[in-house]
């Protein structure tokens, strides 16, 4: 088969497009005929391993697993003699981060792993770029305990993972506020927040509040910035580690300011989570925002994307197409 392959760190350059043995499913597996996959911030982390401590899990010296690639949609093509749960043939989307594959065009996928059926009416693209932005998005929430009829400040709602988030908040019933560039208000206002905010020409204090909830889905605020926009008893939550790494020392002392404090978003990555994906697609509730599509021979052209700044949602990667 072929598979965009990565044999040490670096930028996109280190990653090629060669033939590799097809993978052999063990008793517990799912082999999956990959139709999509997406090129995301994960992905850019792992092929960087950026920050440092990604290596503790991908590699100290060179990536332990060098097909990389973390979200996927496909057709199952067989299953291990232990698998129940799916039979060839099923349409399925997968998070196969730690064991990695996606960025190929056969793939294994652990019936235990975040795996399920694409619901009927869901096309594969969209599937495939459901679970690294939502699955981070609603981590988010449930880390922060944040409920019904809350009034929550998305920052960043035009990646994979605000977008998202915008999107599973106001599903669950919270006030949301959302903050985009100029060029992308329209997009993230058919989100459905209450406002959005243009962050290129106004402060993030425009923002308003208070609320219960700040979440920094793109790394770019600190918690001493968003603490005035914060109710007594908010919290502030970020993707990043912050300057200097201070959101997880924050977090992890429990540190209050005026009973406002930090939460580091650690992701889940479980049968709740998966279940709660498919049950937003199934519903409509929860549609991925797509941007531009590569096909396997131009991953190199999609990583360098991904990872400019510019993209909007998700990018594809498309290996077999269709449905």
């Amino acid at each position: 088969m072929r598979a965009a392959v990565t044999s040490r760190y670096g930028p996109p350059e280190v990653v090629r497009v060669e033939e590799v043995p097809d993978p052999v499913p063990g008793p517990a597996d799912l082999l999956v005929r990959v139709h999509w996959s997406t090129v995301n911030r994960t992905d850019c982390a792992y092929r960087t391993a950026s920050p440092w401590f990604i290596r503790s899990v991908a590699g100290w010296r060179g990536p332990r697993h060098p097909v990389g690639g973390t979200e996927l949609a496909g057709v199952v093509e067989a299953v291990g003699a232990d698998v129940g749960r799916f039979a060839p043939g099923d349409r399925v989307f997968a998070y196969v981060e730690g064991r990695f594959g996606a960025h190929a065009e056969l793939a294994l996928v652990a019936a235990s792993a975040m795996v399920a059926r694409v619901p009927d009416g869901v096309d594969l693209a969209s599937a495939a770029a459901a679970t690294e932005g939502g699955h981070y998005a609603w981590s988010f929430v449930r880390r922060c305990g944040l409920r019904s009829g809350q009034s929550v400040l998305v920052h960043g709602a035009t990646g994979a993972i605000g977008s998202a988030a915008v999107q599973l908040l106001v599903d669950a019933g919270m006030r949301v506020t959302a903050t985009a560039p100029t060029a992308h208000l329209d997009l993230v206002a058919g989100l459905g927040p209450e406002r959005v905010v243009d962050w290129q020409r106004e402060p993030l204090s425009a923002a308003g509040g208070p609320f219960d909830a700040v979440l920094d889905t793109v790394g770019t605020s600190t918690f001493a910035q968003c603490r005035p926009l914060l109710a007594p008893g908010g919290v502030y939550s970020s993707s990043e580690l912050g300057p200097l790494g201070q959101n997880v020392p924050l977090a992890a002392i429990g540190l209050a300011q005026k009973g406002r404090r930090v939460v580091f978003p650690v992701p889940f990555a479980d049968a709740e989570m998966t279940e709660y994906l498919r049950s937003r697609l199934e519903s409509g509730a929860f549609r991925p925002v797509l941007d531009r599509t590569y096909v396997l021979d131009d991953v190199v052209d999609a990583y360098r994307y991904a990872g400019s700044g510019q993209k909007v949602g998700t990018v594809l990667l498309e290996l077999a197409g269709g449905d």
